[in-house]
């Protein structure tokens, strides 16, 4: 066992099967769509399915194959400038609003780039690599299943905008509910927090450390459809008194009524699913919920968002992985927090400020990709994601 890494010693075959995996996983999830949805980005927030899939590519490229393949030569020299993210130590790139300008390289020759790293990469996995070369292919694997998820949420975004709303199919979908509203109770103590253990984690999960909790509890499930139209039924998105100066002015800018995807249509609430506009059932989930909207529905009801502290000791007692759930907590470093040296040091430290944690998984995370201790973060107007409402008190 390497004790920095945490990378057992022949690991590379299961690496590779897991990497071949997640790159066949990624197209697999494009192929519902039409040429004419690759290169889409009705807002800042959605990257176009074709620059995702480039994206991931560039990572094990960037990353990987640059430094560790001998005699590697990149793809196209232009393509760091057109599928870097926000790595500046990568060197320029094009910007996050501007994605969607790029009708070219086409899909046909991001699916060229796709095949040409995947096979590079079957080459350096040939050659044994070393651990520290396998820990950056498992960061990349695991960089591509996020963007895995994120490709599930703009593809939504991608269609739900649509005047026809087209169908997508019936991946990604959530589950009803089926059990009644109850509380667990969690005794106050000194509870440890952080990833422990020698799994894959990403960097903001270290620092294990020691949270003092009061007495509290938290639901055993997710607020419903039902249970989120009656805020909205009785005027939640109407009275400032529930919601965070920001929320309220955020409610106000942009006349916001309902969850994104919610349409009222001959007084019966609808919504956008990859199966099309359906009637809603109140008993989903509620989703698509920015955290300005779960605290206020909080507030109306008379309780709270869990700490992401609070969430994570009695992770093992909920029901979760139907949608990424708000906390009250501000996404901040743990004690001992430090950032990787280079490019990879920017993937979360830099984002540590304005956004706040969301804790599980959802239907669309990739299978075994979250765990308790995962950190999920957004800032708090932002929904098109699948997040959810789970309340404590």
């Amino acid at each position: 066992m390497n004790e920095l890494l945490n990378i057992p010693v022949h690991k590379s075959q299961q690496l590779q099967k897991q990497f071949l995996a997640t790159r066949e996983y990624s197209e697999q999830i494009c192929a519902p769509l039409v040429l004419e949805d690759y290169s889409v980005q009705p807002v800042v927030d959605v990257s176009p399915p074709k620059w995702h899939l480039a994206h991931a590519s560039w990572f094990f490229e960037q990353f990987v194959l640059v430094p560790y393949l001998e005699g590697y030569d990149v793809y196209d020299e232009d393509f760091s400038y057109l599928f870097n993210s926000y790595y500046n130590n990568a060197g320029e790139r094009v910007l996050r609003p501007n994605r969607g300008l790029m009708t070219r390289p086409t899909v046909k020759s991001v699916y060229e780039y796709r095949a040409y790293v995947t096979e590079k990469m079957t080459v350096l996995f040939a050659q044994s690599p070393a651990d520290k070369i396998l820990f950056l292919i498992e960061v990349g694997i695991n960089h591509e299943q996020q963007h895995q998820e994120l490709l599930a949420y703009d593809i939504k975004y991608i269609l739900g905008n649509q005047p026809t709303f087209p169908k997508y199919g019936n991946r990604f979908l959530t589950k009803q509910a089926t059990e009644t509203l109850k509380f667990i109770p969690v005794q106050e103590d000194i509870y440890t927090i952080g990833h422990q253990g020698s799994g894959y984690h990403f960097d903001n999960e270290l620092g294990v450390h020691k949270v003092y909790l009061q007495s509290y509890e938290i639901a055993n499930r997710l607020v419903t459809n039902k249970e989120f139209a009656e805020f909205i039924e009785a005027g939640g998105y109407e009275n400032f008194n529930y919601w965070h100066a920001a929320g309220w002015d955020w409610v106000k800018a942009h006349e916001v009524k309902a969850p994104l995807y919610w349409h009222k249509v001959k007084g019966k609430w609808l919504s956008y699913n990859y199966e099309g506009l359906v009637e809603v059932n109140p008993d989903l989930p509620v989703m698509h919920i920015s955290y300005f909207e779960a605290f206020a529905y909080a507030e109306w009801k008379g309780l709270r968002l869990p700490t992401e502290f609070e969430w994570e000791v009695a992770a093992e007692q909920l029901n979760w992985g139907q949608l990424w759930e708000w906390t009250g907590s501000a996404y901040l470093p743990y004690p001992g927090f430090s950032k990787a040296p280079g490019a990879l040091g920017e993937y979360n430290g830099k984002f540590m400020v304005n956004q706040h944690v969301l804790r599980g998984a959802s239907a669309a995370t990739p299978k075994g990709h979250s765990r308790p201790t995962y950190r999920n973060f957004f800032a708090p107007h932002l929904r098109w994601m699948f997040s959810g409402i789970r309340l404590a008190k």
